[in-house]
């Protein structure tokens, strides 16, 4: 058996026992259990991980624009999927709102990445002239501007100004007892889609323009083109991502996409590996585990007999949550995985060991 379809049965074998292990994780602890709740945010998270580090780890571009277009992503979705005997209650201050159809799951999926694809292409063509901190500015302001825009009440009708966007189709209701099978499922594909991408010409070109630019284009890449295209293909994918956001929540408000959103996403990528896809992947994870998880119990108070245990209460986890981040990042200055991938690590141990 040639090498590479070995590799390649490797994977898949891999990947079907993973999404297996999700599947039986929760028939096992039920929907409602901490651990599912992990791997449901940790996969939109990866999702959402890696397509910022399509961005800024794999092109070198400093953009912070990503909670802006998730928000499109997320009410997209939403707007398109609430359906039709319920959008009276839901835009019950909008005379039922401007949109009067629906349509399904999948299809919404693919409008929410467009539609943030389509902003990415609007905005793209000023802001992706500027370099590092400006374009990081820049784009930090769509995605305040677009929060603020979702907000205004004279299109109240069609995203429900300020109130609540609900009843639209969560992961609950899509596939009841396999909401972790359908988010691996999307997520897979997503990510499958991005080491396509990563792995052919244009990304090794993303690539030469993150390494010299100078290089690049007197190699006869056109720097702006490939950018542009960097930039739009990551926002697609964060639209998706912000549209599973919203469907793990069960409801949507634009306060909740703010500007720490984005930090926590480039936070993900920077302690996975700034040009790892798998590190994004398993730091999203970690990431998602520590906050949500492992360390809530440092959030409740705890009393020995008369004794008052200091320090535990409501707060602390948040503290210990941000030193255990400076630690990871003291050890590891480029990240868990640094600019490699999980399944790479095994065949550079041979040929150092060939070397030698």
């Amino acid at each position: 058996m040639k090498k590479g379809n070995k590799k390649l049965i490797i994977s898949l074998v891999f990947v079907a026992l993973l999404y297996a292990a999700g599947c039986l994780i929760e028939h096992t602890a039920g929907t409602k259990s901490m651990v599912v709740t992990v791997l449901q945010k940790g996969a939109v998270y990866a999702l959402i991980a890696v397509s910022m580090n399509l961005l800024n780890g794999f092109t070198g571009l400093f953009s912070l624009g990503q909670a802006g277009f998730m928000l499109v992503g997320a009410y997209s979705y939403a707007i398109l999927t609430i359906p039709m005997a319920k959008r009276a209650a839901v835009y019950q201050y909008y005379n039922g709102g401007w949109v009067q159809f629906t349509i399904g799951v999948i299809p919404a999926l693919l409008v929410a990445g467009i539609v943030a694809a389509l902003f990415a292409a609007l905005i793209g063509m000023p802001v992706l002239r500027l370099k590092g901190d400006y374009l990081a500015i820049a784009t930090l302001g769509f995605a305040e501007i677009i929060r603020a825009i979702v907000q205004w009440d004279t299109i109240g009708p069609l995203t429900n100004g300020s109130n609540l966007l609900k009843t639209y189709p969560t992961l609950k209701n899509i596939m009841p007892g396999n909401t972790v099978l359908f988010t691996f499922i999307v997520v897979g594909v997503c990510i499958g889609l991005i080491l396509l991408l990563i792995n052919s010409t244009y990304g090794r070109a993303f690539k030469a323009i993150r390494d010299d630019e100078v290089a690049a284009e007197a190699m006869g890449i056109n720097l702006f083109h490939h950018k542009q295209m960097a930039f739009v293909i990551s926002s697609f994918f964060a639209g998706i991502g912000g549209a599973l956001l919203a469907m793990y929540q069960g409801s949507l408000q634009a306060n909740s996409f703010k500007s720490s959103m984005t930090y926590e996403i480039l936070l993900i990528v920077v302690i996975g590996g700034m040009g790892s896809v798998s590190g994004s992947i398993m730091a999203s994870f970690l990431f998602i585990a520590c906050s949500e998880w492992w360390l809530r119990f440092l959030d409740a108070e705890t009393v020995l007999g008369n004794f008052k245990v200091p320090l535990l209460a409501p707060g602390f986890r948040m503290v210990v949550f941000s030193v255990v981040i400076m630690v990871v990042v003291l050890f590891f200055r480029k990240g868990i995985m640094g600019d490699r991938e999980l399944w790479e690590l095994g065949s550079r141990r041979c040929a150092k060991g060939g070397r030698k």
